[in-house]
């Protein structure tokens, strides 16, 4: 049984609208009208573009991460994206091993013997700047994941703070950020922030010294991954670790666009965070209502609050990283989904490069940064419907129709297009209708899947 979440348009406005149907039109049309009633007055389309995560969990050790995805740059930026995240970039407590979230020494990028290696797992300083400079030669920023809520590695330190040894004897090789007990909690401040995470050392950011060498000095970490190494952005690591204000003064210091990875699927929460910290944030209240909808074949959830619904502008979406990759049920509909709506789509690499069509990808990020502009209306949604309208921002929007069911489907909306021919940019349905002149017109869907409309 189909949950109903619009009303349908009263028998007089469908009378009105009826002015040359023939009687089966007329029937259909008084079962499938939608409504209109759940306009968003948000904020345009974020204009960054479609990011590109680029890597997963444990890619392929030896050195030679850098050097691939330097080797894909190119296409991913012929195919629209604008922006590629790496990975930690520094050395890490595990080494050649490690995926660098467990950071040990902020400044070494593949310089130094330590930790096990010299170069990092993803390989050697000089391949990651030749990664860099690659991706600014074809017009992609370059964002850093950067974590700052811990760190590991360090050598025993007899804190007093705790009357036990403790491993916050931190002395990297490159000489810079030196760090002890005082560093850490507890220590001479208070005892602990917002959260520890798996019993790592836990980095005091009340603490001037450590401000001054993440952000505030001139050779800083934010600083030094900016001027020097040429990032453009960042990607904050566990920020429930600690306060808002800490990603504000990075922020304020060094600019750059940042996302803060908060997971929770509370829409409010994410909201009160991107408020109180100026930054972007990951939509996991997004991700959790894509999940129930397309895992569960219930497409109503996707009424359900998101932060892409509140600050469109702050909304990072994602259908999978590295962490969680829970969408496996009509997963190229989840990236219809984020690449037609409001708020900066990412696309994961491991279902960009090889689990899903790379060329139905390509399409949907083309649409997404030709057609997917201004504020949003949400038309229809029941169990295995779903339709939204995109109004357009300097073009001419679009509608998008996803469709869970077995079999095809069709619809009446009203768009924004009257008396003019339309298409589905997806290539999923062959149909070119003609707009009615106060903007209705039928579309259709094939099962399990999706078609997004616009004027030809």
């Amino acid at each position: 049984m189909k949950k109903f979440h619009l009303i349908l348009v009263s028998v007089l406005a469908v009378t009105t609208f009826i002015s040359c149907s023939d009687e089966s039109i007329e029937q259909e049309m008084e079962t499938s009208i939608l409504t209109i009633d759940n306009e968003v007055n948000s904020k345009a389309a974020n204009p960054n573009g479609v990011m590109m995560q680029a890597f997963y969990w444990d890619v392929p050790g030896g050195g030679n991460w850098w050097n691939t995805v330097k080797g894909k740059v190119p296409a991913w930026s012929s195919a629209g994206i604008n922006a590629i995240w790496l990975p930690p970039a520094s050395k890490a407590q595990n080494g050649p091993f490690s995926m660098g979230y467990d950071p040990y020494d902020y400044f070494d990028f593949g310089d130094f013997n330590q930790m096990g290696s010299t170069e990092t797992r993803f390989g050697s300083r000089s391949e990651l700047e030749s990664l860099i400079t690659t991706a600014h030669q074809n017009n992609l920023n370059v964002y850093a994941d950067i974590v700052l809520n811990h760190n590991s590695g360090g050598n025993a330190d007899a804190n007093i703070f705790t009357n036990s040894d403790t491993y916050t004897d931190y002395t990297p090789a490159s000489g810079m950020f030196y760090r002890s007990q005082y560093d850490f909690h507890p220590n001479d401040y208070h005892n602990n922030d917002s959260g520890v995470f798996g019993g790592f050392a836990d980095l005091c950011h009340h603490k001037g010294y450590v401000q001054d060498e993440l952000y505030r000095n001139q050779n800083s970490v934010a600083k030094y991954y900016k001027n020097t190494m040429g990032f453009d952005g960042w990607r904050f690591d566990y920020v429930k670790g600690f306060e808002p204000w800490v990603i504000r003064e990075w922020n304020n210091n060094v600019g750059g666009f940042s996302v803060g990875e908060l997971w929770d699927g509370n829409a409010q929460i994410l909201e009160d965070w991107v408020n109180a910290s100026g930054s972007s944030a990951f939509d996991f209240a997004c991700y959790y209502r894509m999940k129930d909808a397309f895992q569960n074949n219930d497409l109503t959830n996707l009424n359900g609050d998101m932060l892409l619904k509140r600050q469109p502008s702050k909304a990072v979406t994602f259908v999978a990283n590295h962490d969680t990759d829970e969408i496996f049920n009509n997963k190229i509909l989840a990236y219809a989904y984020i690449l037609t709506h409001e708020g900066y789509p990412t696309m994961f690499y491991s279902d960009y490069e090889g689990w899903l069509d790379k060329n139905k990808l390509n399409n949907l990020i083309w649409i997404h940064n030709n057609l997917a502009g201004g504020t949003t209306s949400y038309l229809y949604a029941d169990n295995d419907e779903y339709i939204a309208r995109r109004n357009g921002y300097n073009n001419n929007g679009l509608v998008v129709y996803l469709n869970t069911s077995s079999s095809w489907q069709e619809r009446w909306i009203q768009t924004n297009w009257g008396s003019r021919r339309i298409k589905d940019y997806s290539g999923n349905s062959g149909w070119e209708p003609v707009v009615q002149s106060n903007g209705w017109v039928k579309i259709e869907v094939p099962p399990k899947g999706y078609s997004v409309w616009s004027v030809k």
